[in-house]
């Protein structure tokens, strides 16, 4: 079958690869698409994946086209979502309800071949059936969105807060739409990118602008929220956290990345920085989530390339042209 494999550190090429076969449990997924993310660009950089090549995209959706032995669960013909973690479900983390942070974490896509290829395997306990309304092409969106319900989960927010996000990526967007679905009274987003921030207007963002100073709030946000993993940006929300407000690190950073906290600032005004770690309990919810409209995929994403542009692919997303890429073998 063809697949993308990303054969070593900067370079990442379309390529024949042999057809997945299932285990006892498993299932074999033909894809109907693929999205790109930040993760993929940081196995490109030599992160993240313990060792290349690799198989990348662990955001995918597609048909059932193969089952194990044992499973019972789904059948061939079952339009299926692919949560891609991979738990050990032992070790002390995964035992005390923390499995997003399990000692021997892996995920399809980073440690095991993933949905960037015409088919991939993964346990059918990973796999949710999709309704029959939902177009499984877009189904790729329901993995970061389920991120993002994970972000949600951990700052645990109230009702009436004012919410400054970072990034109007992919990530930044459905922060947004999840922050207007949970009570915020204000959403305000920063981006350089004035095509991104576009989308956030037409999205009902309460207000944008290339840098809080543009913004009317010198008391600061409840919740401040980075979607880019960009120090810069990180460093300036900090400081624009209100007295007994929350920052979430949501973006995914640069592992060289550092930043300044101000302890005595943290200490006075009882300030809370938090993160937030891919994906944990929240799968399922977030295929709910979007099969009753959280999301429009149209305006998620903006592209739908082939697979076998798969380098060009990356090179677009790292360049930051458009929302979210997906692949389609």
């Amino acid at each position: 079958m063809k697949a993308a494999v990303i054969e070593s550190v900067g370079r990442a090429v379309v390529t024949e690869v042999p057809d997945p076969t299932p285990g006892p449990r498993d299932v074999v997924v033909e894809v109907a698409a693929c999205g790109l993310c930040g993760t993929d660009l940081h196995i490109l950089q030599g992160e993240f994946a313990p060792k290349l090549p690799i198989v990348p995209g662990h955001e995918f959706a597609g048909e059932v086209v193969g089952v194990g032995s044992q499973v019972t669960e789904v059948a061939l013909g079952d339009q299926v979502a692919v949560d891609p973690s991979l738990y050990c479900h032992e070790c002390r983390y995964c035992r005390t309800g923390h499995n997003n942070l399990c000692e021997r974490w892996a995920a399809i896509g980073v440690t095991t071949a993933g949905g960037a290829a015409q088919y991939a395997v993964a346990p059918v306990a990973n796999c949710v059936k999709l309704p029959e309304h939902v177009r499984t092409q877009d189904a790729a969106l329901i993995e970061p969105l389920s991120c993002a319900v994970r972000g949600y989960d951990v700052l645990q927010s109230r009702l009436g807060a004012h919410v400054l996000i970072y990034g109007s990526g992919t990530m930044g967007l459905m922060m947004l739409e999840l922050a207007k679905r949970t009570g915020a009274a204000s959403v305000d987003m920063v981006d350089l990118n004035p095509a991104r921030l576009e989308t956030a207007r037409k999205l009902g963002v309460s207000a944008s602008a290339a840098t809080p100073d543009e913004l009317d709030r010198p008391q600061g946000w409840e919740l401040v929220i980075d979607a880019t993993g960009n120090a810069a940006a990180i460093q300036d929300g900090l400081n624009r956290v209100a007295k007994a407000g929350t920052f979430l690190q949501f973006g995914v950073a640069d592992y060289a990345t550092r930043v300044e906290i101000d302890p005595y600032r943290i200490y006075n005004q009882e300030i809370t920085i938090t993160g937030s770690m891919a994906v944990l309990h929240s799968y399922e919810r977030a295929a709910e989530l979007f099969a009753n409209g959280v999301l429009d995929p149209d305006v998620f994403i903006s592209d739908r390339l082939p697979l076998g542009q798969y380098p060009q692919a990356l090179e677009q997303f790292a360049a930051g042209v458009g929302r979210k890429i997906v692949v389609v073998p």
